[in-house]
């Protein structure tokens, strides 16, 4: 989990400050049709002024990471199929686990 959410912050940091390219519209929007795909939030963590979220569906289901930015929009970063929970703790680079 850590890492996908690593793996989101990077990209949000790369994100150019208009979003454009991306598919973005009103954040209430955005939830409704998440939620109508049974989707729910999993993670959520804050870059700058803009916010990155997990969403999914059960195990095995859809999943998406979008940004909400300052301005109201949310945006899809990624979204794929096959999620899965994890909780794992990777070992530190040169630390033996």
């Amino acid at each position: 989990m850590r890492a996908i959410i690593l793996a989101a912050c990077l990209a949000l940091t790369s994100l150019p400050a208009t979003a454009q390219g991306l598919q973005c519209g009103p954040r209430e929007r955005v939830l409704d049709q998440l939620s109508a795909q049974d989707q729910t939030r999993r993670a959520m963590g804050r870059a700058g002024h803009a916010m990155m979220e997990l969403y999914s569906q059960t195990e095995g289901g859809r999943w998406v990471i979008t940004v909400t930015l300052p301005d109201g929009r949310m945006c899809l970063l990624a979204h794929g199929v096959q999620f899965e929970m994890r909780d794992e703790v990777f070992p530190v680079r040169g630390i033996p686990s």
